[in-house]
């Protein structure tokens, strides 16, 4: 009969990273299946840039297996996996603030502060739509871009991560209440900022 407190019981991934640690490649690959998808949403949220994030999510298994050694369940394997996704997350940003790379279209001045405008009537023509729509995930990903480190890696982590406000607290090195705090703040900045869209009920908090 299984334990209560066997890491399978309670964790199946710590499970899997427990075979990893004795060298079991196929858990390995279980475990990359299972939370690549994942860990790719939650940098794509820190770094704009899909490669890489892509060149980053890799980094991030690589670093799970040769920590594999190392591992013990102390806490969720989600929260060992986004720890160390948050660290190279949050290395890539500081490294691209001391390297800014100068942009390849640049906005005209003042551009920033243009109102934005609502999204078309569902009627208008689809490419209209398109365009529209376009404009929106641009907008959404600027004003994350644009929130407190901090409030930026919390909300992602409850976004993408799946992972509790306990398990987020751990992952930033915060009380539970100040992690609830950070991820409040970041919902309102956000609402705030996308009202045009919010009154078109073209986004919603999620």
């Amino acid at each position: 009969m299984k334990r209560m407190n066997d890491p399978d019981e309670a964790d199946p991934d710590a499970a899997l990273m427990l075979r990893v640690k004795q060298g079991d490649v196929g858990a390995f690959s279980e475990l990359v299946t299972r939370w690549q998808q994942p860990v790719m949403n939650f940098l794509c949220r820190l770094v704009p840039d899909p490669t890489e994030a892509e060149d980053l999510a890799q980094s991030v298994f690589v670093q799970v297996w040769k920590a594999a050694g190392r591992y013990r369940q102390t806490a969720r394997f989600s929260t060992f996996l986004f720890t160390i996704a948050r660290n190279l997350g949050l290395n890539e940003i500081r490294r691209r603030n001391r390297h800014p790379a100068e942009p390849l279209d640049p906005r005209p001045t003042g551009d920033d502060d243009a109102p934005l405008r609502p999204l078309p009537d569902p009627n208008q023509l689809g490419a209209d739509i398109q365009m529209q729509q376009a404009e929106l995930v641009t907008k959404v990903d600027e004003a994350l871009a644009d929130l407190p480190e901090k409030q930026r890696l919390a909300l992602a982590l409850c976004r993408e991560g799946e992972l509790s406000y306990e398990e987020i607290a751990v992952v930033l090195e915060c009380t539970i209440p100040a992690t609830k705090s950070l991820i409040h703040r970041a919902r309102e900045t956000l609402k705030s900022r996308l009202k045009p869209y919010l009154a078109s009920g073209a986004w919603t908090d999620r």
